[in-house]
């Protein structure tokens, strides 16, 4: 049966759990994760909810000293041990791979937590890709990748691809993803490369099944954080009038609350074996057949077809 044609998974938690709330009583005493982006913004709480059933949580930042500032202030708030603290620049593969042959022995969770978002102009990194789709996806690709045999050698790991329902605003053009021919849009380019997110963790649910891995993707919901920071600051204080006059509109979550489907995915025994599928508000998301607000995934970023051509396409990027 496949990811489109699934019953839907429910659980008791919903758009106003905390990531702490979904991880009550979860104990991952011996389990070792990475949240990239783990510095800033739903990773923070996202690093704090794992640390604080018992991970060893190794944060995975390109500004170290705002890892070191969340890795204290964690140890501070759960009495646990501080979280670890690795240098990743998701734009660089270079640093991508660096990061990866220095990590030693298994990997039971894998949090794909960075990226950017609306990047106004359009801009190109390493080989020439659009700079959202290469760190939101060929960086954590490359990433993800690597540290394969790690996942695999931990028995019943799970990657976890922090998407959006930015997805429904684009599939990926493969004919042109780059922009080369389109005119540039910031948030045409934000959507392809969170469809790209969803993608790989459908590919890499299927591929790594035989290896005890499972992959899943979501929507962590409507949060303030330095995610927008290329956004005009009209842009929050608009959305935040448009929640408070229509209570069915995505409403704002804290960063604690849009961290509760991440930690859900990464650590809950109640999806235990769930596997290539899109979680919104701590619950598998409905299957749109066309675009209604905030809610739903696309057909195209479950698409079995769509996640074998996009992988093939990265490996080709990343060899």
């Amino acid at each position: 049966m496949s990811a489109i044609e699934q019953e839907l998974i429910r659980t008791p938690f919903g758009a106003t759990s905390t990531a702490a709330e979904v991880l009550a009583g979860v104990d991952l005493s011996g389990k070792r994760a990475i949240v990239t982006g783990g510095a800033s913004g739903i990773g923070v709480e996202t690093v704090r909810a794992l640390a604080g059933a018992g991970a060893e949580v190794t944060i995975a930042a390109r500004d170290l000293d705002a890892a070191r500032r969340v890795s204290a202030d964690v140890a501070a708030s759960t009495g646990r041990a501080a979280p670890l603290i690795g240098l990743l620049e998701l734009a660089d593969l270079d640093s991508v791979r660096s990061f990866a042959s220095s990590w030693d022995g298994p990997l039971d969770i894998l949090v794909n937590n960075a990226g950017v978002m609306a990047v106004p102009e359009k801009q190109l990194v390493g080989d020439g890709w659009e700079r959202q789709f290469g760190v939101n996806h060929i960086g954590h690709f490359a990433l993800t990748t690597l540290l394969h045999a790690a996942l695999t050698a931990a028995g019943g790991a799970r990657i976890v691809a922090v998407s959006s329902t930015g997805h429904l605003r684009s599939p990926v053009i493969f004919d042109d993803i780059n922009f080369r021919f389109r005119d540039y849009g910031p948030w045409l380019a934000y959507g392809q490369a969170k469809t790209a997110n969803v993608l790989l963790a459908v590919e890499a649910a299927k591929r790594w099944a035989r290896d005890g891995i499972v992959a899943n993707a979501l929507m962590p919901g409507g949060i303030e954080t330095p995610l927008q920071r290329h956004l005009p600051p009209e842009y929050m204080e608009r959305a935040k009038a448009l929640a408070a006059a229509d209570p069915s509109a995505m409403q704002l979550k804290s960063t604690a609350q849009g961290a509760a489907t991440s930690v859900l995915l990464a650590a809950s025994p109640l999806v235990e074996g769930v596997s290539g599928r899109y979680f919104e508000d701590c619950n598998q998301a409905r299957l749109l057949d066309h675009r209604e607000g905030h809610w739903g995934v696309a057909p195209y970023a479950l698409d079995a077809d769509n996640a074998a051509r996009l992988w093939e396409l990265s490996e080709r990027a990343v060899a």
